[in-house]
């Protein structure tokens, strides 16, 4: 009987323009002014999908050759794929075993017909099937060999790696759902080089996506071992670490939870890496409670980061070190107090970092690394703790502190690793860096609490600050508040607002909704994206195959906070996001909390990308001020009756009112709100000049460094 013809794949904007060689606009350009450009035949309004068939007929018939790169190619039929509730999992053995192949095998099987074809791929697949976990036996049929056409000349043209993160994008990606996240490559790089030495065998308990053990090879580690308990990041790490680490190298991957099912209960190794998982209480307290590993205490159901660190410990030689990625909580909670006072008496915890926030995910919180070494039989334990601080480190300008691509990693990772050669090398002379790093000795540690917390041990060395320095330093802080305070005094002291009469000023007011309508203005906000549309360009970017660029957006937070745009979007974003130009008032979503709430658009902003929390009001100049629109949108009864929740409030532009009143009139009130907004930030800049000050002040004299006055 014969088979029905295969479904044509469906397509999003942005895969057309890939196939194109165009730009996201150019796509919107296209559907807005040609009637003949295919119809949706499928998705949503919003997020509409179009027949590839078609598309590529419509291309040809206007003379526009295709432009897609071999891994939009493989993206797209990996969508048809999707469509038949097929995995990619057989795929990743036939990536292992075209990489192993030189290019012109790949073109000769490309050019075999489609029976041959897919026995070919079959039998590579048997080929390497022992090195990825967990696989069942695989079978590509003849519906395969769209995609299998698609893999080979992606691996050819643009390599495994590529073909590798392409399929990433669809079954293997980091998601909450997943529950996996990857490591940035600076952080995993930083923690293979702070392993003294060169390695030969590393394990990664809870690898993920083999970021740290690819980060070890690189380093010349050459037997690696993986456990994950997802199979799909298992089999990945098996893929991807055969990939990178090269001839010689011995790649050993196994599926299971370390914890409950160690799959290398007898393998001690040189080094251990792990980022393992945090705060779950599940991670085996009630079947373990016997376990050899816990030699220094048994962890408490809370402390499952605590087990993670025993069992690095058990993995390893004498003197091997392990490098773990941990939450803060794990440093001061009082039910880890006695673990972490064994760990330190007895010489295994060597040293403790703490990152910026934005460092790993959760980017909300400053997670630390934990530097630990087996005890040797035969030395002494250790009688210091090293101890460094890198969360007061800058961030790149305007960026923030809540994204990894926006830390300075060079500064972080140079912090922490020359601190750390430095003690490792002489732990006893080991010379206090003021406010960044210090050695703690054991005794000082060994309190009530056992609070391992580096900003805690490090700023105990206030009192080695340079008197002199931080003499100047609290001077230059008080000019500034002085003249701060000045010019606050100045501006409140410059205008006067009369009483309107015996009874407030009545007016005729029209909502935000009756004004778009008549188009004195008109309301604007930016269209969300689906995560997996921003994920695939941001692959794409990473892996060089996308000429995009990140742009600016001003956020909710920024508006609150007083600062210029700190958010970024990719293109596939940018497309759904207003552009902010000069005059437009901004509003935040989120009603209450600390900081502004509106603001009037500046030549700094124009240009901006506007962000998912904010309200852009974009006002007709020949109808509406926009100070005049900024003070009586942004006020306190106007915001209450235009917002619906019960905690929080959400903002409803419409049903926010404006007084009809002439324009030379609105331009009156429009002096008097600009003014009143700039008497609010200087009094916010002298609120924040005064706390440096306090804090300075308060330090020195508490510290030793400052005296005060004689009376």
């Amino acid at each position: 009987m014969p088979q029905p013809p295969a479904p044509s794949a469906q397509v999003t904007a942005a895969e057309i323009s890939r196939i194109a060689g165009v730009t996201r606009a150019t796509v919107s350009n296209w559907r807005r002014r040609h009637d003949d450009f295919p119809a949706p035949s499928g998705g949503t309004d919003s997020s509409p999908l179009y027949d590839l068939e078609e598309v590529r007929a419509w291309l040809a018939s206007r003379g526009q050759h295709t432009a897609a790169t071999p891994s939009g190619e493989l993206r797209t039929t990996l969508r048809l794929r999707e469509r038949a509730d097929t995995g990619t999992s057989d795929l990743l053995l036939l990536v292992l075993a075209a990489a192993r192949r030189p290019a012109g095998d790949l073109t000769g099987l490309l050019a075999l017909p489609d029976d041959d074809l897919v026995k070919q791929a079959n039998d590579a697949a048997v080929e390497v099937a022992d090195v990825v976990p967990d696989t069942e036996p695989v079978r590509f049929t003849a519906a395969d060999t769209t995609v299998l056409r698609a893999l080979l000349l992606c691996v050819r043209d643009e390599g495994a790696q590529t073909a590798l993160g392409v399929l990433a994008e669809r079954e293997l990606e980091d998601s909450a759902a997943s529950g996996a996240y990857r490591t940035p490559a600076p952080l995993a790089d930083l923690l293979a080089r702070l392993v003294p030495g060169s390695p030969a065998r590393v394990l990664d308990p809870a690898c993920g996506s083999g970021t740290l053990l690819t980060a070890a090879a690189a380093r010349g580690a050459r037997e690696l071992y993986g456990q994950d308990s997802l199979p799909v990041q298992a089999r990945r790490t098996a893929v991807g670490l055969t990939l990178t680490a090269g001839e010689g190298a011995d790649v050993t991957v196994r599926t299971g939870d370390s914890l409950r099912a160690d799959a290398f209960p007898d393998l001690t190794v040189d080094a251990v890496l792990c980022n393992p998982p945090y705060g779950d209480r599940d991670w085996g307290h009630d079947e373990l409670a016997y376990d050899s590993r816990w030699a220094y205490g048994f962890p408490p159901r809370a402390e499952s980061e605590l087990a993670w660190v025993q069992h690095a410990l058990a993995h390893l030689e004498p003197g091997g070190h392990a490098m773990l990625l941990l939450p803060p909580a794990t440093a001061s909670r009082s039910s880890g107090r006695r673990i972490r006072a064994e760990l330190i008496r007895s010489g295994a915890l060597r040293a403790v970092a703490a990152l910026p926030p934005g460092a790993a995910i959760p980017l909300h919180i400053g997670l630390q690394v934990w530097v630990l070494q087996r005890p040797e039989p035969t030395r002494p334990a250790y009688q210091t703790v090293l101890f460094v601080d890198t969360v007061g480190e800058p961030s790149v300008p305007g960026r923030g502190g809540t994204r990894s691509g926006s830390l300075d990693w060079a500064r972080v990772t140079e912090q922490i690793l020359s601190a750390w050669t430095a003690y490792a090398a002489d732990p006893d002379g080991f010379e206090t860096q003021a406010g960044v790093a210090r050695a703690v000795s054991v005794v000082d540690l060994l309190d009530d609490v056992v609070d391992v917390t580096p900003a805690r041990q490090v700023r105990a060395s206030q009192a080695e600050v340079d008197p002199r320095e931080l003499a100047h330093e609290a001077a230059a802080a008080r000019e500034g508040l002085a003249t701060a305070v000045g010019t606050v005094a100045e501006l409140a002291g410059r205008s006067a607002w009369d009483a309107a009469g015996a009874s407030a000023r009545d007016w005729r007011t029209a909502t935000v909704s009756d004004l778009a309508r008549g188009g004195a203005l008109k309301v604007l906000r930016a269209v969300p994206v689906s995560p997996r549309a921003v994920a695939a360009e941001a692959e794409e970017m990473e892996a060089g195959a996308h000429g995009g660029e990140r742009r600016p957006v001003l956020t909710g937070g920024d508006i609150a906070g007083g600062t210029g745009p700190t958010g970024e979007a990719l293109d596939v974003q940018a497309e759904q996001m207003p552009e902010i130009a000069e005059g437009d008032v901004l509003v935040r979503n989120l009603v209450g909390g600390t900081g502004p709430v509106a603001r009037v658009a500046a030549e700094a902003e124009a240009g901006a990308l506007l962000g998912a929390g904010v309200h852009l009001f974009r006002p007709d100049p020949a109808r509406l001020d926009p100070w005049f629109l900024l003070g009586f949108l942004s006020s306190e009864a106007n915001l209450a009756g235009a917002s619906t929740g019960s905690s929080t409030l959400h903002l409803t532009p419409g049903r926010l009112r404006v007084p009809l009143l002439p324009l030379e009139e609105q331009r009156r009130y429009g002096e008097a709100f600009r003014h009143v907004e700039a008497l609010r930030e200087q009094a916010r800049r002298a609120r924040d000049l005064a706390e440096e000050t306090a804090r300075l002040v308060s330090g020195g004299l508490t510290g030793g460094q400052l005296v005060p006055e004689p009376t």
